[in-house]
């Protein structure tokens, strides 16, 4: 029995739908064209999948799922909450799953229509009904409504510890969307974004503006998890999970943790962190490019500061280095980023990361040995190491 998960299971398939602001399909369709999607990337026949994992908020049931796209008797069938924050924990869990020897092929996947149909971005409504009322009552009052307004109050206390660093949100935004032009999967291929339009958006919550802030989009993503062994014989070049983890802090809420001593760092993203390096036998500077969940700009700065990859306070020169680009020392959402390539809730960051380790990214970074992925921002979140297959 394995004790660490270091190279215990391999990513060795991805599905994705078109993403759109308007599916016409329902949520359990989508999941099923990404589900099917990445078994046949991977070349295996329906049948031979044993697991499934997805989010606890997904709406397609996991039977639902296996019987129309036609998989065999399942193993494992299981759920992770919070959010975008679970991204990362259903690889994880997947990994556990191959690495024990309880499934030898799992999918795990999230589909949404989370354009044409209930919008995270509109935030605490009366049709959500969760303990999490019980704090986010104290917020609601004062306007404190949406995702957006509760990362403007910590990206506030950001630049009131550190200074401001509104051009280094522009950088984000921009370099996300230049990558975004190379992707014609993106939302946003074939849009640019100049600073020009960036400073012109409107403001979201201050001091986030238009284009700090992610989509909304409809679409699914779906990734098949296996041996490194298994994953091998099978069409696509692996991408071995070299650390993988989840973590949370005392103390977390649900992107509201504002009695937190120091709102303006990430501790569960530097938990995370700490653990998957642990386990890799790796750190910030092997990593070769990074997806990291951009949900909101700022959220970039702080998590290239709690992984590692600078010091605290540092993060906007990091970016006003460059060092975000294709050519630069950590290109970072190759795709376009949930900023603009698609919002669906970070797995397709991860298929994104995949692909880099394949080697086939639309802005594939001249080496990509080793790429980090993070989960969402606020909440109980994971990080992610894969590697190129040494075997």
């Amino acid at each position: 029995m394995p004790t660490t998960l270091r190279d215990e299971a391999a990513i060795a398939g991805i599905g994705q739908t078109p993403y759109s602001k308007n599916s016409g399909v329902s949520e359990l369709a989508l999941a099923c064209q990404a589900v099917r999607g990445a078994i046949a990337d991977a070349g295996i026949e329906p049948r031979e999948v044993d697991g499934l994992v997805t989010f606890l908020m997904d709406s397609s049931d996991e039977v639902e799922v296996a019987r129309s796209v036609g998989l065999g008797d399942l193993s494992l069938l299981s759920r992770v909450a919070y959010g975008g924050g679970a991204a990362v924990p259903i690889v994880q869990q997947a990994a556990m799953a191959v690495a024990t020897g309880v499934c030898r092929h799992v999918v795990v996947y999230r589909a949404l229509n989370g354009r044409s149909g209930q919008r995270m971005g509109q935030g605490v409504s009366g049709d959500i009904i969760t303990s999490d009322l019980i704090h986010w009552s104290w917020y609601m009052p004062f306007g404190m409504l949406t995702p957006a307004s509760w990362v403007a109050m910590a990206a506030t206390r950001y630049m009131h510890e550190y200074g401001d660093c509104a051009d280094a949100l522009a950088q984000v935004a921009v370099v996300t969307r230049n990558h975004a032009q190379n992707n014609p999967a993106a939302a946003f291929y074939g849009k640019p974004l100049s600073l020009e339009e960036y400073y012109n958006s409107r403001w979201i919550c201050e001091p986030l503006r238009l284009f700090d802030c992610c989509q909304e989009t409809d679409g699914g993503c779906a990734l098949l998890i296996t041996s490194p062994e298994r994953a091998r014989d099978l069409q696509q070049r692996p991408a071995v999970i070299r650390g993988v983890s989840q973590a949370s802090f005392d103390g977390q809420e649900q992107m509201t943790s504002f009695y937190r001593p120091d709102m303006h760092r990430l501790p569960e993203m530097e938990r995370a962190g700490e653990t998957a390096y642990a386990q890799s036998g790796l750190g910030p500077a092997d990593m070769d490019a990074a997806i990291l969940y951009d949900a909101f700009t700022p959220e970039v700065l702080m998590q290239l500061e709690a992984f590692g990859f600078c010091g605290p306070g540092e993060g906007a020169d990091f970016v006003r280095d460059g060092a975000l680009a294709a050519g630069g020392r950590l290109p970072t959402n190759t795709h376009g980023g949930l900023l603009s390539e698609a919002y669906i809730h970070g797995v397709n960051g991860v298929a994104e990361a995949v692909r880099l380790i394949r080697g086939v990214s639309h802005n594939q970074p001249e080496r990509c040995e080793h790429v980090l992925v993070s989960s969402g921002v606020g909440v109980p979140t994971g990080a992610l190491i894969l590697g190129r297959d040494n075997g």
